[in-house]
């Protein structure tokens, strides 16, 4: 199979392209290295086995058809995309053009030259809003959604909140209608948080393995001042492992005529559900440290809650996450001690 991972140095792209090369696909990685450790990542992809690097930007309609065309896939994992919300605040049209703009060459090229390709593409829970018409109830450690104890499922009501929620929401719908209307084998993913191996998390994007390396940090008496959070703690997500992560990709592949159209909120489920404040907890347990922080106020449009509802994404993709809130965080904090000994 001819699989084309477009951002595959990225964090999602570098473990989907791993795992692509583990099935003994030809991959081709489409990446313009703008992203922190996307080099690094890069290179770690090249004792991994063999692939086509094409430096090429999301934003080129140029480089996304030649690509396309030349290589002719059987699958494009659309992985490529600005991530960071506070980015799309920053400088909305270069986020619209990365994830709008970037999609949309995407799906033409494919439209005008491999049609039968499957088209996976990477979406957002943020197309959902702040979720504030929930009747939250707030315990010691986290907030709590009685009325949705399995989570939010794909029914959610839109509401395309941020310049970051509307370049993901129009990609993502922009993905349904391709299906429709030219009969692509299109599948969106609104993810939940994904954490794992190969994230270089920053202060604006990839909080778990940004946490991480504060905890790694204060366990090693690297941090001079508390590190700090926005809100006070209690905002939960069900995070998904990298590992589970390419395996409901594959899992969409592999299901491609049947979920083909389909929107799938995916996550690590409530049983993986964690707050900000639980994450400490472990990571104090992990590194035996206590954690220091200052509160700041919350972020613009920053959910207090969201967990994907599993079901539709389980019976469609025969598909459930596979390792456990405790287990990934602990490999997670290894990885941050391991990019922590590399940066010395």
């Amino acid at each position: 199979m001819k699989i084309l991972v477009t951002g595959g140095c990225g964090f999602l792209g570098s473990n989907l392209s791993a795992a692509a090369l583990d099935r003994g696909a030809e991959l081709v990685v489409f990446d313009n290295l703008s992203r922190t450790g996307s080099a690094q990542n890069l290179e770690w992809l090249r004792g991994q086995g063999k692939f086509t690097h094409v430096h090429g930007d999301i934003r080129n309609a140029n480089d996304v058809t030649r690509t396309i065309r030349d290589f002719a896939p059987d699958a494009v994992f659309h992985v490529a995309g600005q991530v960071a919300m506070t980015t799309s605040i920053a400088n909305p049209r270069m986020d619209f053009e990365i994830n709008a703009g970037g999609s949309l060459n995407v799906l033409e090229a494919v439209r005008e030259h491999v049609p039968e390709a499957a088209v996976i593409y990477s979406s957002s829970n943020k197309v959902y809003g702040d979720l504030e018409y929930i009747d939250y109830q707030e315990t010691e450690t986290r907030y709590v959604d009685p009325a949705h104890p399995q989570g939010l499922d794909e029914n959610t009501p839109l509401e395309f909140q941020s310049p970051y929620g509307c370049s993901k929401g129009a990609a993502d719908q922009y993905m349904q209608d391709f299906a429709r209307v030219y009969g692509l084998k299109t599948l969106v993913f609104r993810h939940s948080s994904m954490y794992g191996s190969r994230q270089f998390g920053t202060f604006d994007q990839g909080w778990i393995a940004w946490f991480c390396g504060q905890a790694v940090k204060a366990s090693q008496g690297l941090l001079d001042k508390p590190f700090t959070i926005a809100g006070n703690g209690k905002q939960v997500r069900d995070v998904l492992e990298a590992r589970d992560m390419s395996r409901l990709y594959f899992a969409g592949l592999d299901h491609i005529e049947r979920a083909q159209g389909q929107v799938l909120n995916v996550g690590g489920g409530m049983q993986n559900s964690l707050s900000l404040l639980e994450l400490f907890a472990l990571l104090e347990e992990l590194t035996d440290t206590q954690l220091q922080y200052e509160k700041l106020e919350p972020r613009f449009s920053d959910q207090r809650i969201f967990v994907a509802d599993l079901a539709k994404t389980s019976a469609l993709l025969d598909w459930s996450p596979q390792v456990t809130a405790r287990e990934g965080i602990g490999d997670a904090v290894a990885w941050a001690r391991q990019v922590m000994m590399a940066n010395r």
